[in-house]
């Protein structure tokens, strides 16, 4: 099938998890023709969830990409896991489309994940909609959800479809105004809509009231409605059962004949090197650009970068720079997906998400270009949360560091919430991410694909230290061997900086008592100094040093003489400037049965925990916001199971940094054994 631009919809399918996105997914590709048979999630059948972890756990942990093409129209459709663990896969889609349809489960309504995926959405300024499922399960007060998600997310929350006879089919009330329906009314719910649309647009305001709703056009309409999308203006709600395909359909017309296209979302935050903005024009014959959003390794098509060509038309076997431009690479084949499947197709246009094979350079946000008067040019990053969840690992088996390695750096491309560090120090591998089940899921991958077994333990905290006041340093190196000497002098001060800071070096010598040259060989021996710590051994922060005077020797001053005088004058001053270490303060949210609240607030108090407030949720379920140190929950995954018999789930994301209490620093410096060069 050939199309347009115009044609195109971009939809990310997001949520809380177990509200049926993957079900919906799989009814949404049966009803568009893609698939002839529905898959279960149970069985692990769906074209989703292929991985084997997946159909172990029997729920989403990657992003899926599947097509439809129907009635002159090609929908992209992307599948996401909707556990907070897999933020990244699902933040990284975001990326691609043009509207996120926030899926609510019509029995519990509005969850942690509705809330989080709502904002995400609209802080990226992509058009939002809110999909209902299981409108079909007993219980399900759909009159009351409408009315609490209004609440939430704000009046512009607008159904466009209604429910009718008890949930077995859906009604449009956007293009019809009669039917009975399951609750409120057709004619009603049409006319609020439309005098949400018509509102936006002088001149369609002023056609509707003189001459009426016949007056107005459909393309007006869609015009209208698009606008309102893309100004954040309407959210519209649509309801579904995933599970016996009520609406379903429904939901297909209302993503082909309403929502934007991608020559109508907000432009994408494409920045130039020089930090200005660069406007996107979705015109097949520009300039091509787009964004890798997704990579895959795999074992038999080797590393798949899946993009979202933003302008300009991709071809097989044309060139393409990556990022700064400085090594082409040829598509040799051009793919679009679906599932696992992966198709080879002639072209790419503007709005099309495709993929391309075995080119070891590219890499997530990469962006694809064919002129180097698009390189250095980046889109704005999504905002990831912090992989504060850690592990400490090591080969099992003898002899697999170099495996180890190349799987752990395979596994990194593919998710950007997932990271490895190697702390040379304590010769330390230490894997991060979102959580423990995060990590866990991770590492049994790591087994599957590549082969490697681990052994793990608790990792070190990641402490900071810092200094509380102003101090000078000073020290005069010098040696002499025989022949040519080294020497070199330098007086410092240190001073504090706003926590969150980082580091600043000031060069306030007068007179040239030390040249030039001879600066930058100072601030590597004050970070040298830093990355070592002056009294538990963590890295040094939030500080400015500003050199201010010195002596040099015209012949026996070196660059290696400055770098020591420089480290020994930082640490002369450190001891004295009243030095602390900082640790990890981290937002929590725990969502747990409200009978559980004691226990969990309880145990939350007794690790240093700050209450910051609590919401009740639908469904019995309580979220509690709080902030504590990250070094007192190394154990709350086991301690939050027990307490709440498996039931009770956690978010940790970085807050900032805060001055240990004296006992805590007291251990950690006394644990420190200190090493020291000698000159």
């Amino acid at each position: 099938m050939s199309y347009t631009t115009e044609s195109i919809r971009n939809i990310a399918l997001a949520g809380h998890s177990g509200v049926g996105k993957t079900t919906l997914f799989e009814a949404l590709l049966l009803a568009g023709g893609a698939i002839q048979t529905a898959g279960s999630v149970e069985r692990g059948t769906t074209v989703s969830d292929t991985d084997s972890q997946e159909k172990a756990r029997a729920h989403s942990i990657d992003s899926c990409v599947a097509h439809i093409d129907r009635a002159g129209y090609h929908l992209n459709l992307i599948d996401t896991a909707g556990y907070a663990d897999y933020r990244g896969a699902t933040l990284s889609a975001l990326a691609a489309v043009e509207t996120v349809a926030v899926v609510v489960n019509a029995i519990n309504g509005i969850e942690h994940g509705t809330r989080r995926m709502m904002a995400h959405a609209r802080s990226r300024g992509l058009a939002c909609m809110l999909v209902i499922n299981k409108i079909d399960f007993d219980g399900a007060d759909l009159a009351a959800l409408v009315d609490t998600l209004r609440e939430e997310f704000g009046s512009e929350c607008l159904p466009v479809n209604l429910p009718a006879g008890h949930g077995k089919r859906v009604l449009d009330c956007f293009f019809h105004s009669e039917g009975a329906t399951d609750f409120s009314s057709l004619a009603e719910a049409h006319q609020r809509i439309l005098d949400q649309v018509v509102e936006i647009n002088e001149t369609m305001m002023g056609t509707y009231l003189d001459a009426g709703e016949a007056a107005l056009t459909p393309q007006q309409l869609h015009d209208a409605f698009e606008q309102c999308l893309r100004e954040g203006h309407l959210v519209p709600i649509c309801f579904v059962s995933a599970r016996t395909g009520a609406g379903v359909h429904e939901l297909l017309e209302v993503a082909a004949r309403l929502l934007p296209n991608p020559a109508e979302g907000n432009p994408p935050p494409f920045v130039r090197g020089d930090g200005t903005a660069l406007e996107i024009n979705p015109d097949p014959k520009s300039h091509v650009i787009a964004d890798v959003f997704k990579i895959v390794n795999d074992p038999f098509v080797g590393k798949l970068g899946i993009f979202r060509v933003w302008q300009g038309t991709i071809r097989r076997d044309s060139q393409l720079l990556i990022d700064d431009g400085r090594k082409p690479f040829k598509v040799g084949h051009l793919f679009r997906l679906q599932g696992k499947t992966h198709v080879e197709i002639e072209a790419a246009i503007p709005g099309d998400i495709a993929a391309v094979a075995k080119i070891e350079d590219i890499h997530f946000d990469a962006v694809l270009h064919d002129s180097h008067e698009e390189d250095r040019i980046t889109l704005a990053p999504l905002a990831f949360p912090a992989p504060m969840f850690g592990l400490a690992l090591e080969p099992k088996h003898k002899g697999q560091e170099q495996k180890l390695s190349n799987a752990l750096a395979r596994l990194a491309e593919e998710d950007p919430c997932f990271r490895v560090e190697h702390h040379k120090e304590l010769n330390e591998t230490v894997v991060r991410g979102l959580s423990d089940l995060h990590l866990k899921v991770m590492l049994e991958r790591m087994r599957e694909r590549y082969g490697v077994e681990v052994a793990t333990h608790p990792p070190r905290i990641a402490y900071r230290e810092t200094i509380a006041g102003h101090a000078e340093g000073h020290h005069r190196h010098k040696k002499q061997t025989g022949g040519a000497g080294q020497f070199g002098e330098v007086f410092l001060r240190v001073e504090p900086l706003d926590r969150g800071v980082g580091f600043e070096f000031v060069d306030a010598v007068k007179g040239g008592v030390i040249p030039g040259q001879y600066l930058p060989a100072i601030e590597k021996g004050v970070r040298q100094a830093m990355e070592h710590g002056a009294i538990a051994g963590y890295p040094l922060q939030d500080l400015r040093v500003t050199v201010y005077d010195g002596k040099y020797h015209p012949v026996d001053s070196k660059e290696v003489a400055f770098i020591s005088a420089g480290k020994k004058a930082f640490l002369d001053a450190i001891g004295k400037a009243r030095p602390v270490v900082l640790e990890p303060i981290v937002n929590v949210e725990v969502a747990i049965p409200e009978h559980n609240v004691g226990d969990v607030t309880g145990g939350l108090a007794g690790k240093r925990a700050r209450i910051m407030g609590t919401d009740t949720q639908r469904g019995g379920e309580l979220v509690i916001k709080a902030q504590a140190p990250l070094a007192e929950l190394i154990d709350y995954p086991t301690e939050l199971k027990s307490m709440t018999g498996g039931r009770g789930r956690y978010s940790l994301d970085l807050s900032h940094y805060e001055v240990v209490p004296p006992n805590v620093q007291k251990q950690l410096s006394e644990a420190w054994k200190p090493h020291v060069d000698e000159d």
